[in-house]
């Protein structure tokens, strides 16, 4: 191609959106409500409550994830019901301003969650972000009750491990004493769960959802699934904070200022029209030796 075709070709790529979705956690993933649950219907002792929460989220990434690794077994819908079902949405409030942010840009938005879909559903509603998204990735897309509600092509997705299911225990696995002690060696148990901030939970979302992480931004709150969304190739915005930590290409005191931290998304709309008007000049240019 001669000169001034690639010259009009480059212009063209330098016109278009560099990202063309937005994937957005919802809320945090550690929900101190669980604790009751651990007390109520798991039989553990409250003292023991605060630690093993912190090291259950901090080796597992969700204290659900971690009390199934260590051996308890419950159902999932029941232990969904009780901690999300016991939270007092009526402080959540409609958020017109965040709407306006969101249904203002004109690429795909995607909720990625670790919780179920009735809480996702529910604080959305509450929100009135409800109908702001293409869809919602959740407990239950990752881990579904029944193979039948995979896909033909997510049927062949290896899990990397996470189909083994913990071994039965007569006592669940002791990860306090296992911690405690100055050297400890072998390895923690494997969770049947499947959850941020595990890179097979994101890449099996990103998968699912055909997309492409080279072209998104990955909102979150924890600086821990901030860099695995990193590790799998996705732009990363840290939530909470005005600090970027490792990890974060991006750091936002609260999404509300998403905006003013990362306006490009919005000139993408601007550069439309240009990009519609160079791409019919670079087509109709004939191509010379």
């Amino acid at each position: 191609m001669n000169m001034d075709f690639e010259d009009r070709y480059r212009q063209i790529q330098a016109l278009r959106p560099r990202y063309d979705c937005l994937l957005l956690d919802l809320d945090d993933t550690l929900y101190p409500m669980s604790s009751e649950y651990m007390v109520q219907k798991l039989g553990i002792e409250q003292s023991k409550i605060p630690e093993l929460s912190n090291l259950l989220y901090k080796n597992y990434g969700t204290t659900m994830a971690g009390l199934r690794a260590i051996g308890y077994d419950f159902d999932y819908d029941d232990y969904h019901s009780f901690v999300h079902g016991r939270l007092p949405y009526e402080n959540l409030k409609p958020d017109p301003v965040l709407r306006s942010l969101l249904l203002s840009l004109p690429i795909r938005k995607v909720i990625f969650t670790n919780a179920d879909k009735i809480h996702a559903a529910k604080a959305l509603g509450r929100l009135g972000l409800e109908d702001c998204f293409e869809g919602i990735i959740c407990f239950e897309t990752l881990n579904p009750v029944h193979k039948n509600t995979l896909s033909e092509d997510e049927d062949d997705f290896e899990l990397e491990g996470f189909r083994q299911i913990t071994p039965s225990r007569t006592e669940p696995f002791d990860i306090i004493e296992y911690f405690s002690r100055p050297n400890a060696g072998a390895a923690l148990p494997r969770t049947p769960i499947v959850c941020k901030p595990s890179e097979t939970a994101i890449e099996r979302a990103l998968k699912i959802a055909n997309i492409d992480p080279q072209r998104t931004l990955f909102f979150e709150d924890s600086v821990r699934n901030i860099q695995a969304g990193k590790r799998v190739g996705l732009h990363t915005v840290l939530v909470g904070t005005s600090y970027r930590t490792k990890g974060a290409d991006f750091a936002l005191e609260s999404i509300h200022n998403i905006r003013e931290a990362i306006p490009e998304l919005w000139e993408s709309d601007d550069n439309a029209e240009k990009l519609r008007y160079s791409g019919k000049i670079a087509m109709e240019t004939p191509v010379t030796a």
